[in-house]
């Protein structure tokens, strides 16, 4: 009987752990928790259906800390737009960065309402990420607006749900739908980071101004169409990642699943909620994480008289340390996708190719690796080839970094 309800207590423990792939300790940095609790309260809610233990702290409070014996205290934060010049002591972008460094999340709001701190600029300009100078400019539309909450100030954007970056990169915040970002701030992502990825650009008649200037007035702004980025990503070499999203307000219950409506279109009900639900979960790696299985290579036969897989067959025993020149060979790699709660088997992208490198000072050979077969939660890919006539240290290579993905970086050393 005790051995059976221990049973039921991990299995219940399994369906309430959080989602995310790295950990379900969610820190809420805000200055007023009780207003952000009730304001926020639908979003908090999905968070915690998830499985994330929330904690909800004040900038200023001194007992804050993001490492504690040079561990992490948290998996994931959540900066909420703050009055303050600063984040306190412990949220310096010092720190803030050291947090990424050591694999934790960081999901940034931003707000017109109020300035940005310095302290946020600075963090911002650390990963290449550019604000407006005077910190209170907002992003305006007068063809993409909903005209039932910013008739006259345009000034609440009606965006479909992101496509594709490209045709080769898979797209985790798209699908069918309307976003409304009130009073949004325009970020400009800098060109010399391989890391930054925009994840929704504003359209191209849309502009960032200061509303505190007169209409007739406005100077050159700072960033129009689509060099504005109103949600932006960066993710690190680690693959820690962290989102900026231009318009805290679209996380408010006041936009979740509200009637909105463009110039010339109909009522509809606001995909905020949806929309909030697949950022938080890139973000915090619920989605977009690749785990490697088995790695394994092995001395091969081809036979003309079979075709397809049952053309080569291994000879001798798996991953060998020595081979002779001109040996056919084959590699397998086990590659499993974290979608929300379970693995899956991974799938390239018919316009994206999965590639073994053989390489020395530099590659022999770059090979397609195909699918072979899948089994419940992964997939394993594979190819077959001859190697060169050539004496040396040489490694088998997957060095798979796709936008949104997990870095994979397997090497395998053979002579």
């Amino acid at each position: 009987m005790f051995r059976l309800l221990v049973l039921l207590l991990l299995a219940l423990f399994s369906v309430v752990h959080a989602l995310s792939s790295t950990g379900n300790r969610l820190l809420v940095v805000t200055d007023d928790s009780a207003i952000d609790k009730e304001k926020y309260s639908s979003f908090w809610r999905d968070l915690e259906s998830r499985g994330y233990r929330l904690s909800f702290e004040s900038p200023k409070n001194d007992k804050l800390a993001l490492f504690q014996h040079g561990e992490r205290t948290v998996d994931h934060i959540i900066l909420l737009p703050t009055r303050s010049k600063g984040l306190g002591p412990s949220l310096t972008p010092h720190l803030l960065l050291d947090f990424i460094k050591n694999n934790g999340n960081i999901l940034l709001t931003l707000t017109a309402e109020s300035p940005v701190p310095s302290a946020i600029s600075a963090l911002l300009l650390e990963l290449d990420v550019h604000l407006s100078p005077d910190r209170t400019s907002l992003v305006v539309d007068h063809f993409n607006y909903d005209t039932i909450s910013a008739g006259e100030n345009h000034d609440v954007l009606l965006m479909e749900k992101p496509s594709a970056l490209r045709s080769d990169v898979k797209n985790f915040f798209g699908g069918g739908g309307l976003i409304a970002l009130p009073r949004a701030i325009a970020q400009e992502l800098g060109s010399s980071s391989q890391l930054l990825t925009p994840i929704l650009r504003a359209p191209e008649t849309a502009y960032s101004y200061n509303p505190k200037e007169e209409v007739e007035n406005v100077a050159e702004p700072f960033a129009v169409g689509s060099q504005i980025s109103l949600v932006s990503s960066m993710q690190a070499r680690n693959s820690a990642r962290f989102t900026i999203l231009g318009s805290a307000e679209a996380l408010e219950d006041a936009w979740f699943d509200r009637t909105v409506q463009g110039p010339a279109g109909k009522a509809v009900k606001s995909s905020n909620r949806a929309f909030a639900k697949s950022l938080t979960g890139w973000t915090f790696m619920e989605t977009g994480v690749l785990k490697v299985g088995k790695v394994e290579h092995h001395l091969s036969i081809i036979s003309d008289k079979k075709s397809g897989n049952d053309s080569v067959a291994q000879l001798g025993y798996l991953n060998p340390t020595i081979y002779r020149i001109k040996n056919d060979v084959t590699f397998n790699i086990e590659i499993s996708e974290y979608s929300f709660d379970h693995l899956a088997p991974f799938t390239v992208s018919p316009d994206d190719r999965l590639q073994l490198e053989f390489t020395m000072l530099s590659p022999f050979h770059r090979l397609d690796l195909q699918p072979m077969f899948t089994t419940l939660n992964s997939t394993i890919f594979s190819v077959t080839f001859r190697l060169p006539d050539q004496h040396g240290i040489f490694s088998f290579r997957v060095n798979y970094k796709r936008p949104f993905m997990t870095n994979v970086d397997v090497k395998r050393e053979v002579t």
